[in-house]
């Protein structure tokens, strides 16, 4: 009987440790590597999140989040390197309009994060969306395309970072001048 009680808790005690296993390489995995592995598969349409740490674990099926555990600027300029030795996407940078607004007597430690977040980006496109129509766009493009969702540890409202890539050798300018071609085209 003491054989029996033994190998069932060990059993018991094998399913959890596999459990606990499993648990951290979905929520807390390498993230860098996680980046690595699905950058050369997204294309444009998907996107990427370096969120704060109060945002929320979405429902919808293409978007996973990861927990880093690490800071944001580190994470947003690892995600930022990568894509930049990716010739296939580029990143549109939407930053919540309301973070200009916050101020250091409500979140401590805002100006200095807003400086360097400011230059981190400097040098490129950066468009301020308020948080709500953000969203909005993130969940339509969520409907069809994946969202890496990468929750670091910040504690600064408003403050995450949204990268909706785009094609990276193909832009509007060149999209419009063969939409023009191809009406002509059509026309004919």
């Amino acid at each position: 009987m003491e054989t029996h009680t033994a190998r069932r808790l060990l059993t018991m005690g094998l399913i959890c440790l596999c459990a606990a296993l499993l648990s951290g390489c979905v929520g807390t995995g390498n993230w860098r590597g996680k980046v690595e592995v699905e950058l050369p598969a997204f294309g444009h349409r998907n996107w990427i999140v370096i969120a704060d740490s109060a945002y929320p674990k979405q429902s919808a099926d293409g978007i996973e989040t990861i927990v880093t555990r690490a800071g944001q600027l580190e994470v947003l300029a690892y995600v930022l390197k990568q894509i930049e030795k990716t010739p296939h996407v580029q990143a549109n940078i939407l930053l919540d309009a309301e973070l200009d607004s916050v101020s250091e007597e409500d979140a401590p430690g805002v100006s200095a994060y807003r400086a360097q977040l400011n230059e981190l980006l400097e040098g490129r496109r950066v468009e301020r969306v308020v948080h709500e129509n953000i969203i909005a766009r993130l969940d339509k493009g969520a409907e069809m395309f994946n969202t890496l969702l990468l929750k670091t540890n910040m504690t600064v409202p408003y403050t995450s970072v949204f990268l909706e890539l785009e094609c990276g050798y193909w832009d509007a300018q060149k999209e419009k001048r063969l939409r023009e071609a191809f009406g002509r085209m059509e026309s004919k």
